[in-house]
């Protein structure tokens, strides 16, 4: 069973072809959000040695940053084989 937890944003590596989908305007939709509700949705990393690579929720975790948080609430999840 999965559980959040409490993930440190300089330890997340975001791929490059998620890099390249960040929308500025819904990142500030995504930052207003959590602003007012906290964050509702956690975000999806996987293990890579004593970092985590990230597999879904690139707005999420740019809308922590922008709010300047260091940390962000994601789930860990097993890496495709």
């Amino acid at each position: 069973m999965l559980h959040d937890q409490k993930l440190p944003m300089d330890r997340i590596y975001v791929p490059t072809k998620l890099r390249t989908l960040v929308n500025p305007e819904k990142v500030e939709e995504i930052a207003a959000s959590i602003l007012e509700e906290g964050q509702k949705t956690p975000i999806l990393v996987r293990r890579d040695g004593e970092r985590f690579v990230l597999v879904e929720g690139v707005h999420r975790l740019e809308a922590c940053r922008a709010l300047g948080e260091s940390t962000i609430t994601g789930l860990l999840v097993n890496a495709r084989r």
